[in-house]
């Protein structure tokens, strides 16, 4: 769940998760929504595998993007990776990365209060927390951040500017940052800033591992950051987002999956979807 849409609200509905905890409506019983899936395995190059596949998943959906980067290789893929969609809970590694740069700004490091926001930000998806980072470092850092990691599709909301959940962004410009994240090779932050992000983001909890984070297993580590809300003022409509890495049983590469849907539960079995089926395509082959 995000804060900065209407938080307090949101908490007092049953279909909506507060920190990642379900609070009612979407029990462990609950029938999952049918999502397309290939009935047959795609078949040719792994672009033409993944063409196929995201094709029947997004069932014509102008409101779904996705972007590949596949570190073995360098090769890069995108199924409307341009798409630009409010970021949810998904911003919250920038946000943890505007609070770093502000203590080192300032010649410090984070306190231990804000250390533990950082954490509970990003493994528990923590709203509160992210909102104390937000407000310590002062939402003006978010564009300033984003122009430094060359996220040029990044932005503040111009009616909302002060609000983290409606930033925007693209599936494109989520895998470069993750890509900054996994590697230190930015100039916009430390390599132990990125560091301590990105090893933030290998230990989100399991209930927030859907979406990029399904091949999770003993032989499969993942680090990722989901994002989720529902934008009653606007379209009605819920933001679902993932992104993050994926490494192991011969896979290495970084996927981001943005979605727009009529409700969490739908956005939740897209992006696993699209989890699901990369993963499978990506062990046949590189990009």
């Amino acid at each position: 769940m995000d804060a900065g849409i209407s938080r307090r609200s949101l908490l007092t509905t049953a279909a909506v998760f507060a920190g990642g905890l379900a609070v009612t409506g979407l029990s462990a019983c609950s029938t999952p929504p049918a999502i397309p899936q290939p009935t047959v395995a795609p078949t040719g190059a792994i672009k033409d595998q993944l063409d196929q596949a995201l094709k029947i998943i997004s069932a014509g959906s102008d409101k779904f993007g996705v972007f590949i980067e596949d570190v073995r290789s360098g090769g890069t893929y995108s199924f409307n990776g341009g798409y630009a969609s409010q970021s949810a809970s998904m911003v919250k590694p920038m946000i943890v990365a505007m609070a770093l740069r502000k203590a080192a700004a300032e010649g410090a490091e984070l306190s231990p209060e804000n250390l533990e926001h950082a954490r509970k930000a990003i493994t528990n998806s923590d709203n509160d927390a992210a909102t104390a980072l937000w407000t310590y470092a002062g939402y003006p850092a978010y564009q300033t951040l984003a122009d430094a990691l060359g996220l040029t599709h990044t932005r503040l909301d111009s009616a909302k500017a002060d609000q983290w959940s409606w930033t925007w962004t693209t599936p494109g410009d989520q895998v470069k940052l993750v890509k900054a994240l996994a590697t230190g090779e930015t100039q916009a932050l430390t390599k132990a800033q990125c560091s301590f992000i990105y090893d933030l983001m290998g230990q989100v909890q399991d209930d927030q591992t859907w979406g990029v984070g399904q091949p999770k297993s003993a032989s499969v580590q993942v680090h990722l950051k989901n994002g989720w809300v529902q934008f009653k003022s606007t379209d009605n409509l819920w933001a679902v987002n993932s992104m993050g890495s994926v490494t192991g049983e011969g896979r290495d590469y970084r996927l981001c999956v943005m979605t727009r849907v009529p409700d969490f539960a739908t956005g939740r079995e897209l992006t696993s979807a699209v989890g699901k089926w990369a993963f499978s395509i990506l062990g046949s082959g590189k990009l």
